[in-house]
């Protein structure tokens, strides 16, 4: 196999360094709003659902935007910028709202970013290496996430549980990130379209031109987001079975060690395989992982859920970020992963949302039971509609 462009390097980095910022942070965050801030679980679901969902839509505009002007990094730039500078509102935090607003603008900086990025990957990387170059990317940003929390266990215990000097030391690998990716990453010269209108800002009728297999992928991955819910109820999970509140970002370091370990090599097979058998494996490990994390009574079983989660990541993000770049005209390549974040966020709010009631109304129990209810649904789906990437590109995409 060719080597990977560099750039798809640089993008992994910058991935990596502003992933150890936000999950070193999010790590300990659902714990700092219930025990410092006094905020209750049906709150922390709904900050959580909101500044996800807010972040998808940011990606559907900056996608749109991307594909209008024809230039995808300097709204990287733009969001990778605007979260790192909102990295010190955290540490700053006196009140529920203060972290609600600071993580509202942070997951904004987030969606500008997302679909112009995802759009950049696919421009940059030849067709036939578009599995392992989402899924390198997504292997760094997952070592990033595994590095996050370590880095948080050392440095509570170093700071003796003191939750905002921690989240001070955020600050500096995500001003790096955005360093790497202003040096590191260039971007292709796009030839003049011949075509005027393939140059107008967004219309339904451009949404309308792409395929009907995207809008597939697209209903799937929406039924699929609503068993994957936010990780702080990982988190959650581990501190209700009795684990000690500054080793609680261990769970986070095995999910992303694992999710990282699995993402590239992942990458490569849906290059060579048929994607519906990897992602059926990805959801028949989730429906594993919440029943694990349903049961669970002692620390021990709460971290092998942990575990099959970041596994399940490693084999379906990647290979989604793969199906859509392989059935979106390139001329729409931008708008197409904007929408399919736009829903993938509604859905996580949804099921954040869902989670936080569960869990208050009825326990724990509940909320990973009807995740693997949703992931059963999910996988028939799979089961029932068939789909394959074709072995050529999809009409009007960059051989």
């Amino acid at each position: 196999m060719r080597k990977l462009p560099a750039g798809i390097w640089a993008l992994g980095f910058v991935s990596f360094f502003m992933d150890i910022s936000s999950e070193l942070i999010h790590s300990l965050l659902p714990i700092f709003m219930l025990t410092t801030l006094g905020a209750s679980m049906i709150a922390i679901g709904i900050i959580e659902g909101i500044a996800e969902a807010a972040a998808s839509i940011a990606k559907v505009f900056s996608g749109i935007i991307s594909d209008y002007i024809r230039k995808r990094k300097i709204l990287a730039v733009l969001g990778y910028g605007l979260a790192a500078i909102t990295k010190p509102l955290f540490p700053l935090a006196t009140t529920i709202g203060w972290v609600f607003s600071a993580r509202f603008i942070d997951r904004i900086g987030k969606g500008i970013r997302g679909a112009p990025r995802d759009a950049l990957v696919a421009d940059i990387t030849p067709s036939h290496q578009r599995g392992a170059a989402y899924g390198l990317r997504q292997a760094l940003d997952s070592a990033g996430a595994f590095m996050g929390p370590l880095a948080a266990v050392v440095l509570m215990i170093f700071f003796v549980n003191d939750i905002r000097k921690v989240l001070w030391i955020a600050v500096i690998p995500a001003f790096i990130a955005l360093g790497v990716l202003i040096l590191g990453v260039h971007e292709p010269e796009r030839q003049k379209t011949p075509n005027p209108t393939e140059n107008r800002f967004f219309s339904f009728h451009g949404a309308r031109r792409l395929p009907s297999r995207y809008w597939l992928i697209l209903g799937l991955n929406a039924i699929f987001t609503l068993a994957r819910f936010s990780e702080a109820f990982l988190i959650l999970r581990a501190q209700s079975v009795g684990l000690a509140v500054g080793f609680v970002p261990a769970i986070m370091i095995v999910m992303n060690a694992v999710y990282a370990l699995t993402a590239y090599p992942a990458g490569i097979l849906t290059d060579r395989m048929r994607p519906r058998i990897i992602l059926a494996a990805g959801l028949a490990v989730l429906i594993a992982a919440d029943t694990l994390l349903a049961f669970a009574e002692t620390p021990f079983p709460v971290f092998i859920g942990a575990a099959l989660w970041g596994l399940h990541m490693g084999l379906t993000q990647g290979l989604f970020a793969k199906l859509v770049a392989d059935h979106a005209p390139v001329r729409l390549r931008g708008t197409a992963f904007g929408i399919f974040n736009l829903v993938t966020g509604g859905a996580l709010l949804t099921a954040s949302v869902v989670a936080g009631l569960l869990w208050s109304a009825v326990g724990a129990q509940a909320t990973f039971m009807a995740g693997a209810a949703f992931t059963a649904l999910a996988l028939l789906g799979v089961i029932v509609f068939k789909s394959r990437t074709p072995s050529t590109p999809h009409p009007g995409q960059a051989p």
